[in-house]
């Protein structure tokens, strides 16, 4: 048995039309589950405080829960190549730092390449990071500054909480001086 004709032909336009309409599409809604923002740094410091404002202001934008995570080692190379090793479903995130960027320099041996293993997401502060020396020293800029450590090796030494961190332990200046030039 034949469909009739002005089936057939309502049958027909209505797949024609069907093909050369948009397609709908509905994005799914995300967060459906609390959040881990993950943060390289000890509780209580500039990362950890921006960490949770921002997680405060997204669990009300978003109506899910961030909770913050304080993995602090290793200048933040804990708790990025925990973020790296974790499932991409967008449920952990990592609150970087210009130590990640430094690591890449410092680490040899990391478990993970910072650029290609991590995605960002979105800028959130912008923090100076500010170079000093005594004012009776003889450098008065980053160039000379490396130029007098090298005519001086192992004679200059900086202080900071964290190999990695901005700041290096009491270490010979002119390695991490070098390390750093060597990303800029």
């Amino acid at each position: 048995m034949g469909i009739p004709r002005r089936r057939f032909l309502h049958l027909a336009i209505g797949a024609t039309a069907l093909a050369a309409a948009p397609k709908l599409a509905r994005a799914q809604a995300h967060p459906t589950r609390r959040v881990r923002l993950i943060v390289g740094a000890a509780a209580g410091g500039a990362p950890d405080i921006l960490a949770r404002l921002i997680g405060e202001w997204l669990s009300g934008r978003l109506g899910q829960t961030f909770v913050v995570e304080n993995r602090p080692g290793a200048g933040g190379n804990v708790a990025t190549e925990g973020v790296v090793k974790a499932v991409a479903d967008g449920y952990t995130l990592l609150l970087t730092t210009l130590a990640d960027a430094v690591n890449a320099a410092l680490y040899p041996d990391l478990h993970y390449n910072f650029i290609h293993d991590i995605a960002p997401v979105a800028s959130i502060s912008r923090d100076p990071t500010v170079l000093v020396v005594n004012s009776s020293f003889p450098t008065k800029t980053v160039p000379e500054l490396v130029a007098y450590a090298k005519e001086h090796p192992g004679q200059l030494s900086m202080a900071s909480p964290a190999r990695g961190s901005i700041m290096i332990h009491r270490h010979a200046l002119q390695d991490r001086l070098a390390a750093i030039l060597a990303i800029l």
